[in-house]
């Protein structure tokens, strides 16, 4: 029986989408990690240049499903609000999506 894939959580933030999914870290059931992705209300995720995709650093872990949620949703805050140091959603303000 195939193992049922983590639902994607939805925040949304000055005009745009987070979308984080949390999932269990393999080699341990009690650490988590995240990945997720910001786009425009409405965006198609699977076209290229619609979204800003992120992801938990190295060996970053969270003790929980929620913790690993709510750094992702501070994270992705942080790239809309342009204070993230490595990532921006410049490109989906310019290329209108």
């Amino acid at each position: 029986m195939p193992t049922p894939q983590p639902e994607p959580q939805k925040f949304t933030h000055e005009g745009f989408e987070i979308h984080i999914t949390a999932a269990p870290i393999e080699e341990s059931a009690t650490r988590f990690t995240y990945t997720a992705y910001i786009c425009h209300p409405g965006a198609n995720p699977s076209l290229p240049g619609h979204t800003v995709h992120y992801h938990a650093d190295g060996e970053e872990t969270f003790r929980t499903e929620q913790e690993a949620i709510e750094e992702a949703a501070h994270v992705g805050r942080s790239i809309i609000d342009g204070t993230h140091p490595d990532l921006s959603v410049l490109s989906l303000v310019t290329h209108g999506f």
